[in-house]
């Protein structure tokens, strides 16, 4: 925060990092714990604090949510779209996984190989995809049955 000219002092530079790390749903004793004590969502939760530290307008999301257990994908996604809301970013959501790119998403675009297939609204193009690369990234997600 320092760097980028936020805050007053060092004292409310800590009353932000706080507040950042409550708004992602930590407490204030994270501030003086190591890496190697938090969980992979914990981590993914203070990489979030760090992005909106800044107050940006976009945050690029690259497989940000690929390694972690489905039940935490769920929650830091569904705490992303919560701070989507109440700080009024954006997201840039890049994943393989389209059903988590279709929760994000409001407009979903679909590449391969870097060239472009589709860019639609979400529905449209999980609903009737047009590539078959698009159609094969869909059936790959797993299903309850």
């Amino acid at each position: 925060m320092r760097i980028h000219g936020i805050g007053d002092d060092q004292a409310d530079r800590m009353n932000r990092a706080q507040k950042l790390l409550e708004n992602v749903g930590l407490d204030a004793t994270a501030l003086n714990r190591y890496p190697k004590d938090f969980s992979g969502g914990q981590r993914q939760r203070i990489g979030i604090a760090k992005a909106i530290a800044i107050g940006p307008e976009l945050i690029i999301c690259d497989e940000s949510v690929s390694a972690l257990d489905v039940s935490v994908q769920a929650q830091v996604l569904n705490l992303l779209n919560e701070l989507k809301q109440n700080h009024g970013f954006g997201f840039l959501f890049i994943s393989h996984d389209l059903s988590v790119v279709y929760h994000m998403s409001d407009r979903l675009m679909v590449l391969e190989h870097g060239h472009l297939l589709e860019l639609d609204n979400a529905d449209i193009v999980y609903e009737t995809p047009k590539s078959a690369y698009t159609q094969r990234l869909i059936q790959a997600i797993p299903t309850m049955d």
